[in-house]
């Protein structure tokens, strides 16, 4: 898989080599605590999927330059705050395999790593006036924000229909990355429509990946360095559930949601919710609306002109969404 990664990486790989110099050197701090923190957060970097969105969305429509790198800088930054408060919030002591930032330094230290990046990254487009970019990546942080709150707001009643699901996963994961694509276009100095069209295009990639990332629950164990069932322990309402309770009876939905409200700490009566999911083509269908976004997506990318940026955003895309189950 990471052979595959570095294979469609190809036409930006001098690029992302030059951003991870940059991201590491706008991390520093003269604060030693806050430099150590920071330097953590650089270590424990992820495949860098956001950063290779805008640079080859940026590289589809035109050079990429120092405001591409601003971009991505910019993105990232604000987006690991978003992560560090949301582990705070969510008390999570495991981001991506490594200890959290609160369960490390607690949750005061996080909360404010979490303010420093985001004035960083604020700092960082005023200063150089991309207040296009800023207003697009702010856009896309509200959004999530919002996103959070309906989905919690739901799942105190877990009457989440499809429709509520879609509007969730929109503004939860599809908006950063379609801010992600946004921008690299922006950066490269592409026109305000074309700028909107590859919104929507990394709109429709962020729906399908993360109902791809639903499907996940219901794979074998380990897939994906989680195990089987988390959501449902959680009581989150997805893709695959939803379908199979609208096509339950009355009597089979409420023993499910009996089951999810009262009994999901108990792994086999989270075992007997994911048989019920498979047998009532849960997964089947989730699989069938995942491929309907990713189609829409590459449908959208090949109304631009071929060049080796659209290929490796077309492979950027089935590798985020046909990993397997």
């Amino acid at each position: 898989m990471s052979q595959k990664l570095d294979e469609i990486k190809a036409p930006i790989a001098p690029v992302m080599e030059e951003f991870e110099r940059k991201f590491r050197e706008s991390m520093k701090s003269p604060v030693p605590l806050l430099d150590r923190i920071t330097h953590y957060i650089v270590k424990r970097k992820g495949k860098q999927m956001r950063p290779m969105f805008v640079f080859l969305s940026a590289g589809l429509h035109g050079p990429v330059g120092d405001t591409s790198h601003r971009a991505a800088t910019l993105i990232e930054l604000l987006h690991t705050a978003t992560l560090v408060h949301d582990d705070v919030v969510d008390d999570s002591n495991e981001r991506r395999g490594f200890f959290s930032l609160n369960a490390l330094w607690k949750n005061k230290i996080a909360v404010l790593v979490g303010d420093y990046l985001l004035s960083k990254g604020l700092l960082l487009s005023i200063g150089n006036k991309d207040f296009r970019l800023l207003e697009l990546v702010s856009e896309a942080v509200k959004v999530m924000s919002e996103g959070e709150l309906l989905q919690i707001e739901k799942a105190r009643r877990l009457d989440i229909t499809e429709d509520i699901y879609y509007e969730i996963i929109r503004r939860k994961t599809a908006s950063l990355i379609a801010a992600c694509c946004a921008c690299g276009a922006s950066s490269a100095g592409a026109s305000d429509e074309t700028v909107q069209q590859m919104h929507r295009f990394g709109e429709l990639i962020g729906i399908a990946f993360q109902i791809k990332d639903d499907l996940f629950d219901y794979g074998p164990e380990g897939v994906i360095g989680k195990p089987t069932g988390i959501d449902i322990k959680e009581s989150k309402m997805t893709l695959p559930l939803i379908h199979a309770l609208s096509k339950a009876s009355q009597a089979e939905k409420k023993r499910i949601i009996h089951i999810i409200k009262n009994h999901n700490t108990d792994n086999k009566k989270v075992r007997e919710v994911i048989r019920f999911v498979e047998s009532s083509g849960g997964i089947t269908y989730a699989t069938e609306r995942m491929y309907h976004y990713q189609e829409e997506a590459f449908r959208l990318l090949d109304t631009f002109p071929a060049n080796a940026y659209r290929d490796s955003l077309r492979s950027l895309v089935r590798y985020t969404t046909e990993r397997p189950l």
